[in-house]
């Protein structure tokens, strides 16, 4: 193994290392409807035509960069506990380096703040208020052990980064158009709150087998049942307020629809899960997560802009 890794190149290395950890074409497609709905959805709320393309680009790039960073935080606060439970990730194993991921990391500040400077100077301060949160999250709020042991505050402190980022997002439209939000912004930030949770839960519910000693999950925690329901009751929250959300654009049975539908298979997934908890039902969960969130931002951010012809 090690003269294999010593053969590859750093293009090659983080080639590996995407397909492992940040997969870039089902990363980029989340990413890309996730901007696409908060930018589009800021503009349907006002009354405004879609902005340009250079918008959609440009929330595009920032949000992809974030998520980006985000991976990497992840990295380096969950580099002792990889290193002793998850010697095959790429970075105890020796793939990469937690130094080029960090190093590649502040490569994106700058070219977010480039970004941002280049579209539209005001954009900064929200961007700066990203970055604060984020590095907090990178420190555990200087509080580690305590957060640890308060799993739900755990989960609810590192998930806001979800509203901020869709703060952000938005924010590429309102901001040059207006200055300030449109009415009725605040609850597709909460939506998004409830749509990290969902991907979190989802991915941190596992099957009685695949749990593992020192890697914490919320159905170690909670047990597979309660982590199951857990998750499902996030995604029905999402769905109601996504619902809400419909009727606030005038849409509310293309909305609602689209979300009825995501949700339903959430909770087809969740139900073979809980009925048995195997390998094969958790993939379904992680899975039906994804398909969630991706659904619900279409149908929230982008279906209402369709259908009012924007």
């Amino acid at each position: 193994m090690g003269s294999a890794l010593g053969s590859l190149s750093t293009a090659g290395r983080l080639w590996i290392y995407q397909a492992e950890r940040f997969p870039l074409l089902r990363h980029g497609a989340l990413i890309a409807i996730f901007a696409a709905s908060g930018v589009s959805l800021s503009a349907v709320l006002a009354g405004r035509p879609l902005p340009s393309a250079m918008a959609y680009l440009t929330a595009f790039a920032l949000c992809f960069l974030l998520f980006f960073q985000l991976r990497v935080s992840d990295e380096v606060k969950d580099n002792e506990d990889d290193r002793r439970f998850r010697p095959e990730r790429p970075v105890p194993r020796g793939l990469v380096s937690l130094r080029l991921l960090v190093r590649l990391a502040l490569l994106a500040v700058v070219i977010e703040a480039l970004l941002a400077l280049f579209y539209f100077p005001g954009l900064l301060p929200i961007l700066c208020l990203v970055w604060a949160w984020m590095g907090l999250m990178a420190v555990e709020f200087f509080a580690p052990v305590w957060l640890k042991a308060r799993p739900l505050l755990y989960l609810g402190s590192h998930m806001l980064v979800m509203p901020l980022v869709d703060l952000l997002v938005s924010a590429v439209e309102w901001l040059p158009a207006a200055g300030t939000p449109p009415p009725g912004l605040v609850p597709f930030l909460i939506l998004s709150f409830l749509n990290g949770t969902v991907l979190e839960l989802g991915r941190k519910t596992w099957a009685p087998e695949s749990e593992r000693t020192g890697v914490e999950s919320y159905s170690s925690l909670w047990g597979p049942a309660r982590a199951g329901s857990a998750w499902m009751a996030a995604a029905a929250a999402a769905s109601l307020l996504s619902v809400y959300i419909g009727v606030l654009v005038r849409a509310p049975i293309v909305v609602g629809s689209a979300s009825l539908a995501a949700l339903i298979l959430v909770l087809a997934s969740g139900r073979r899960f809980l009925a048995h908890p195997t390998p094969a039902a958790q993939n379904g969960v992680e899975n039906a997560a994804g398909v969630f969130v991706l659904l619900t931002y279409i149908a929230t951010g982008i279906l209402p802009a369709l259908a009012r012809g924007l």
